[in-house]
């Protein structure tokens, strides 16, 4: 999968996989959507959720079966696929299904783990870390390039600003484009991590306005996590998106970048 090079990137799907039809079912409005508009999008979905706010949290389906439901997204619908690695373990078998491994942002100076997912050949998206300055993105960067890592997707998800709260300096997207592509995380920048005190709140009617200031600023990929029910997500659920919600953004996103482009020097 290759990110940057003028052409925006759609990555999108529930934050977790809550069963074989379910994920097949999200998979294909996710497709229908993006060829509506026209954009390259690359399906989203993890098999396990290992940052959960409580044990208890429902996590996923595990690596095995989770991969094995996001073969079929790939050979059933025709969408690459992303999904989480926590642990250096994960990143070989998932690569042999994923395109694209994700590092969470919890897990963004884990340096066995980067090297690990860079080692697999595929596109590595790495979240940065709500502790971390954008232009500490650099030595992450330089992680992956020195085990041959190709594709680098940097992401921006919002940075903690006091306790249970996200805050979206739009000057990391600048500085993170610097070093690799960048894609803005309009979903996670409005969680309210562990504000419900066993899970995360957060409020997603705050994502449009953020993605659509982010694409002013200039974006390779855009993440959204939707879902057809938010509100019975079982996880991530407040700053999920409805397909209605994440279809009009797509094309406010998109007309943004053709203004933009048509004012250009």
């Amino acid at each position: 999968m290759k990110f940057g090079g003028g052409q925006l990137v759609v990555i999108a799907g529930p934050c977790v996989i809550e069963g074989e039809e379910f994920t097949l079912r999200h998979a294909r409005r996710v497709a229908d959507a993006a060829q509506k508009h026209g954009v390259p999008v690359v399906f989203k979905s993890s098999f396990d959720k290992a940052n959960r706010s409580s044990g208890k949290s429902f996590r996923g389906p595990g690596l095995a079966e989770g991969l094995r439901i996001l073969s079929r997204v790939k050979k059933e619908v025709g969408l690459p696929v992303l999904t989480d690695v926590h642990e250096p373990a994960q990143c070989a078998p998932a690569a042999e299904v994923a395109d694209v491994l994700q590092i969470p942002a919890f897990l963004s100076r884990q340096t066995d783990l980067i090297a690990a997912a860079g080692q697999t050949g595929r596109a590595v998206n790495v979240k940065k870390g709500q502790f971390l300055a954008p232009e500490d993105m650099k030595n992450v960067v330089e992680k992956l390039r020195e085990v041959g890592t190709r594709d680098v997707l940097l992401t921006e998800r919002g940075a903690s600003f006091g306790y249970h709260n996200l805050i979206v300096d739009m000057r990391s997207l600048i500085i993170l484009r610097q070093l690799a592509p960048v894609c803005f995380d309009a979903t996670h920048s409005v969680q309210r991590p562990g504000a419900q005190g066993t899970a995360s709140g957060g409020d997603r009617t705050f994502a449009p306005a953020l993605a659509r200031a982010a694409a002013a600023v200039g974006i390779d990929a855009l993440f959204c996590e939707v879902h057809e029910d938010p509100d019975r997500a079982l996880s991530d659920g407040p700053n999920s998106l409805t397909f209605a919600i994440w279809d009009a953004l797509v094309g406010d996103v998109l007309r943004i970048r053709r203004a933009l482009s048509a004012t250009a020097p």
